[in-house]
């Protein structure tokens, strides 16, 4: 599906959603929804950029419970996790651009936000969604008010603040061992203080067993976090307040579940070693390790941070954000997933970061305008102890960095006139980087230091068509700073006189992107509410990592391309009748790559997505019951940038079903309800590695599981 078929999809989308709206409703349908994706509070019809929301109701009526699962039902968002067999792990990709490694040196494409802070490091990061009140993923590079990191897109989390006295608790119980248990509280200590507290419980069982161990103390897949989370908020006066939140969560889970093919590749050097796709597990959810070590994975996370607001008048409004986090998990993977400790890779993570940012928002007049200072530190290291390799055990890998960020950016609008904004923004940002690699300790030990700057800019209009449609166009620029390569093992070929030796652990230059975007967002009708946007994005020196064996051990090298996405995504609720309503979502794009080597593909991006949720709600006479569906397509892709040869890498298309029927008294302060996640038992991969001597397969950890959920609000 090439630029015609794409013409026709932008032309039909909009028209289709027109088409299927009976006449317009008396009144307004849709609770407006206020987000704060330029951070400032907006009706989500009035911010220029394509943007999806969540807010807690349907969050858990979607049956959501992670960001993985937030990537089905967003177009041109795909999330897969893999990163070391972890089940912690959470990569989202927008629109081509993600995170294909977890080791240090290498940075996400997508920003992940939770109240203003960035993570980050994902693994060990297991967010539960418990106590959200809203999730927002903002769609295309958000270089201006984002800043690094944000080329593909960004993802806000957005916690209830203390306030209101009240609460809620949740318990779910399920098929596969699920349990979880969920609560949320919220205090007032007096007119000035308030206070809240969430704590969260999720278990699970497995999808498979360790054959080849006795009493194994995890099953494959399997999931266990406790998070907890506290808020304190002092507002001395009307205009000045305080929020100081700590955050914990800790993780023991099984290995995430994997395969490895090896017949097909006869040449390998795990094939000529005498193995065969028959040493390992028949079910490719078993596993048949023998490395007891190699089975669990643990992860843990802490933050502090502390948010300033002063609101001097309407022409000034400050905002400070203060955060330290920590985090760090304990994995690895045995790649060959049979008996005998042929390929095996333990490892150890951990990462701290300082962040600070100053805002200054306000409005004069006709102009408004946000502007800030932002402070980023990171520091952290991966290590592999004792690892084995094409049977060679003893194996000794670090790979840490240390770097420093700062950015100062302004966006200012202006309001033409009553229907007609426009705007203006500006970031310049300064990265420095030191990274470190020991292969052989006292003997192979490299560092190199590295910086980087670069300004983004935006421009956008956007034009009320009406109180409830408004349209839009925007210019946006997006910048990453260089990466060191992840596992650069070639360094051995220095270490024995092999050239070419000084470029084998330098950083690329920066990553730049350019967006075009127009779009249509609001109610055209009242029982119709749709957003359409149309892209083109241009990136430059983009990092690809690719994995293969070397003599001496894995090596992920970074290939450095040119890439071009252009296409389109829909998004709307239509309500057909005052009891039924049916949502939908469609994505399309077209990524073609330039790069040295022809059969380069961007990795892990359905070229369609698309998602349709209808919802029934059925009157009773002392409440409501409600049925939901909701249905989820991603297209196949390639789960690694090489199409060759396509049969190893590429990921076939998946389709998932979840349901949902609940029912709420018409008091509304508790719900209980019976759901189904995955009810066809689809089972597919998320990502595909071809390494030269075998071909990786991490599977999903994502089968299907049937329960049922008790809420009740107090």
């Amino acid at each position: 599906m090439k630029k015609k078929n794409l013409a026709a999809m932008m032309t039909a989308a909009p028209i289709a959603g027109l088409a299927f709206s009976p006449a317009a409703f008396a009144q307004d349908l849709f609770e407006p929804v206020i987000v704060t994706a330029q951070k400032r509070e907006q009706s989500i019809y009035d911010v220029p950029v394509a943007l999806s929301a969540f807010n807690a109701d349907t969050i858990e009526r979607q049956g959501i419970t992670d960001l993985t699962d937030i990537g089905k039902f967003v177009p041109n968002l795909n999330v897969t996790g893999f990163s070391a067999g972890h089940t912690s792990s959470a990569n989202p990709f927008i629109r081509g651009i993600g995170l294909q490694d977890h080791l240090i040196t290498t940075d996400p494409g997508v920003g992940v936000y939770v109240d203003g802070v960035y993570l980050g490091r994902q693994v060990g990061q297991n967010w539960s969604l418990a106590n959200i009140e809203r999730v927002e993923v903002l769609r295309g590079p958000q270089g201006t008010l984002y800043g690094r990191n944000s080329i593909g897109g960004a993802i806000n989390i957005i916690t209830r603040k203390p306030g209101d006295e009240g609460g809620k608790v949740s318990l779910t119980a399920g098929s596969r061992g699920r349990l979880n248990a969920e609560a949320y509280a919220n205090v007032r200590l007096s007119d000035q203080v308030a206070v809240s507290f969430t704590g969260a419980f999720q278990r699970r069982d497995g999808l498979g067993d360790f054959l080849m161990l006795d009493n194994p103390r995890k099953e494959v897949g399997e999931l266990q976090d406790v998070s907890a989370r506290v808020a304190l908020l002092w507002e001395p006066t009307d205009r000045l307040s305080f929020l100081i939140t700590a955050d914990a969560n800790e993780g023991d889970n099984g290995l995430r579940p994997y395969d490895t093919l090896i017949d097909e590749l006869p040449n390998g050097a795990v094939y000529q070693a005498g193995y065969r796709n028959s040493d390992g597990a028949a079910d490719p959810y078993d596993n048949n390790t023998g490395q007891s070590e190699q089975i669990a994975v643990t992860n843990e996370a802490r933050g502090v941070s502390l948010t300033m607001e002063f609101a001097a008048s309407e022409a000034l409004n400050v905002k400070f954000i203060a955060s330290d986090r920590s985090s760090k998990y304990s994995s690895g993977l045995d790649d060959d997933g049979f008996f005998d400790d042929f390929l095996t890779f333990p490892e150890d993570g951990e990462a701290d970061q300082t962040s600070f940012e100053l805002q200054f928002s306000g409005k004069v007049g006709a102009w408004d305008y946000v502007a800030g200072l932002y402070h980023f530190e990171e520091e952290g290291g991966n290590t592999q102890f004792p690892y084995t390799f094409n049977g060679g055990g003893g194996g000794f890998f670090f790979l840490g960095q240390d770097m420093d960020s700062q950015a100062a950016y302004a966006n200012v609008g202006y309001q033409v006139s009553d229907a007609l904004r426009i705007a203006a923004g500006v970031r310049h940002t300064r990265d420095d980087k030191t990274a470190r690699t020991i292969l052989i300790p006292g003997v192979l030990d490299e560092t190199q230091s590295r910086d980087w700057s670069e300004t983004s800019w935006d421009l956008s209009g956007s034009y009320k068509l009406s109180d409830r449609m408004t349209a839009y166009g925007t210019i946006q620029s997006g910048y990453q700073s260089g990466q060191f390569p992840p596992r650069p093992f070639c360094l051995f070929g220095w270490f024995f006189g092999v050239p070419p030796a000084p470029y084998c652990f330098l950083a690329n230059d920066n990553v730049t992107a350019q967006n075009f975007e127009i779009g249509l967002k609001g109610q055209p009708f009242d029982n119709l509410e749709m957003s359409i946007a149309v892209f083109y994005t241009d990136y430059s020196d983009l990092p690809y990592q690719v994995s293969t064996t070397v003599g001496a051990g894995f090596q992920t090298t970074n290939i450095i391309v040119d890439q071009v996405s252009q296409g389109v995504e829909w998004e709307g609720t239509w309500l057909v009748t005052d009891n039924f309503r049916l949502h939908s979502t469609l994505g399309y794009i077209d990524a073609d790559v330039k790069g040295a080597n022809p059969t380069t593909v961007a990795p892990l991006t359905p070229e369609l997505t698309a998602s349709v949720s209808p919802e029934f709600t059925i009157p009773t006479g002392n409440g409501a019951v409600t049925l939901r569906a909701d249905y989820s397509y991603r297209d196949r892709m390639y789960g690694e940038p090489s199409s060759l040869p396509g049969r190893f890498t590429q990921i076939d298309s998946r389709e998932l079903i979840n349901f949902d029927i609940s029912y709420r008294p018409n008091d509304g302060d508790w719900t209980i309800a019976a759901y189904g996640r995955n009810v066809t038992d689809e089972r597919y991969d998320n990502a595909r590695l071809n390494v030269s001597d075998y071909v990786l397969i991490m599977l999903s950890n994502d089968a299907s599981e049937f329960g049922v959920r008790f809420t009740k609000a107090f």
